[in-house]
């Protein structure tokens, strides 16, 4: 049972980007359709339809659990993939910028700022930093953490990564910083360029290993 459970939750959480890049192509977001009901439980259908030809394995798990596209609609609908304190089947949402390919954030010149929030803090500054992804006016990718349990966690708190495509372009880098403050995001943060996250180093006492602070 347990490991069905964690294929349905990989499964889901596969879906839900291939989802997205179906939607985005459409110029919809996934955060917007879900105010449509009757279009988003036909963008499911015909989305599960194609995942099902592509991903056969994968589709299976899903209509196993949690089941077909009404299914599927309905946790959506409920926030499932749309707010972190909803989220209890995948471990990150991500919001891609449009035109940014998904392998972006992965580029040995991209880094993060990282953003430490309480749990009861972190849908609103989502849904902001959400926004502004997906209309261009930040970086080129964002993801967070979600109330689904994480072993890998070193606290209860939810992070938000905001990623920009190379660290060494400080303007932008640093734009996008200031842009974070419009969001309420006032206390210092500190940025992680990929080169130090490929070498897995972490932060501990004594040691930072961000990059910028600010």
């Amino acid at each position: 049972m347990e490991t069905t459970e964690s294929l349905a939750g990989i499964a889901f959480g596969i879906f839900t980007i291939f989802f997205g890049k179906r939607l985005e192509a459409k110029n919809t977001p996934l955060f917007d359709l879900i105010h449509r009901p009757d279009d988003l439980r036909t963008a499911c259908e015909e989305a599960l339809a194609s995942f099902q030809e592509e991903y056969p394995p994968l589709a299976e798990a899903i209509r196993n659990d949690p089941g077909d596209a009404d299914a599927i609609a309905a946790l959506y609908h409920d926030g499932e993939g749309i707010l972190p304190s909803k989220t209890v089947r995948m471990h990150w949402i991500i919001q891609d910028a449009p035109g940014s390919h998904p392998e972006a954030v992965n580029a040995e010149a991209a880094g993060k700022w990282l953003i430490f929030l309480e749990k009861d803090a972190a849908d609103p500054i989502w849904e902001k930093i959400r926004d502004a992804t997906w209309a261009g006016d930040l970086g080129i990718s964002a993801k967070v953490s979600t109330a689904k349990p994480n072993p890998q966690s070193r606290d209860d708190r939810l992070v938000i990564y905001v990623y920009t495509s190379n660290w060494e372009e400080t303007d932008e880098v640093m734009r996008v910083r200031e842009k974070l403050r419009d969001f309420g995001i006032i206390d210092r943060i500190g940025y992680k360029r990929n080169i130090e996250t490929f070498a897995g180093e972490y932060s501990s006492v004594g040691k930072r290993v961000t990059y910028y602070n600010a």
